[in-house]
């Protein structure tokens, strides 16, 4: 499966811009890889995801908040994200392009059903809001 600059499916999120660029339909739902377009400004409040992922910036800076402690990220540099570990990212540079990459066939679904429900698809994934946790 190849997929080339301007391919891929477009979801939508209240924070980003998702393109599925290799979708679990095509790796037996080994893995997902998704090019997340976020705009300057906070992503969604801290939350828990149930799948593993990693992201990898292409271009602009992001801080992204995990476990409590706050990591610039700037083109090249990647992080992982284990499964329920409390985390948010904030783009600091007019936009931030990152590849968002997850083990599994969960977050794709996941950025579906929010793309096409909003945030009531967040209970049927497993996805928890922090909305009460102290910030550092």
């Amino acid at each position: 499966m190849m997929t080339t600059v301007g391919e891929g499916e477009e979801l939508t999120a209240p924070d980003a811009k998702i393109t599925v660029r290799i979708s679990g339909k095509h790796t037996d739902g080994a893995y997902e890889l998704f090019e997340v377009d976020a705009p300057r400004g906070e992503a969604a409040p801290p939350h828990r995801t149930p799948w593993p992922k990693a992201y990898y910036v292409l271009h602009g800076r992001m801080a992204v908040l995990l476990d409590g402690e706050l990591h610039d990220l700037s083109p090249g540099d990647a992080i992982t994200i284990p499964p329920n570990a409390p985390h948010t990212f904030t783009v600091h540079t007019p936009s931030v392009q990152f590849l968002a990459f997850a083990v599994g066939d969960v977050m794709g679904a996941f950025f579906r059903d929010l793309s096409e429900n909003g945030m009531e698809a967040l209970a049927r994934h497993g996805v928890t809001l922090l909305v009460h946790e102290v910030q550092p």
